[in-house]
């Protein structure tokens, strides 16, 4: 899956709480988050050299950044229940993030683990496989 397939996905299923997502379609949205976020921050650097003009740049910015990042809360949020139903856990593990450092972590090795073959609890495989590996 690459970035455009992953990101319409991500789009698409902005609402879907159900189900299972590939690390990809975890991922590469992720990416598209970092890629705006490092956006600002070279916006915020040119605009700072550009005195009073660049406060009126850094201001647009800023606002165009939170804007971004409230739409692309909810489905982040999706993204990640789809993800830990892909590893075989409850959304509820979401709330570990809010424990400083361990919670990150704990989440971070969850959503880079490879999801569980074939169906499970939360639905199919969404790489389509099935739970007997031919060898």
């Amino acid at each position: 899956m690459g970035f455009g397939e992953a990101v319409r996905l991500f789009f698409k299923n902005y609402t879907n709480f159900q189900g299972r997502s590939r690390r990809a379609e975890y991922w590469w949205p992720v990416l598209m988050y970092v890629m705006a976020y490092v956006a600002l921050i070279v916006v915020t650097g040119v605009g700072s050299a550009l005195g009073d003009l660049g406060g009126i740049l850094i201001a647009i910015a800023g606002i165009a950044y939170f804007l971004f990042a409230l739409a692309i809360l909810i489905p982040m949020l999706a993204v990640g229940f789809r993800r830990l139903h892909d590893t075989d856990k409850s959304a509820w593990w979401l709330l570990i993030s809010f424990v400083p450092i361990v919670g990150s972590i704990v989440l971070l090795i969850f959503f880079v683990s490879e999801g569980t073959k074939g169906s499970n609890k939360y639905g199919p495989d969404p790489k389509g496989g099935s739970a007997v590996e031919a060898f």
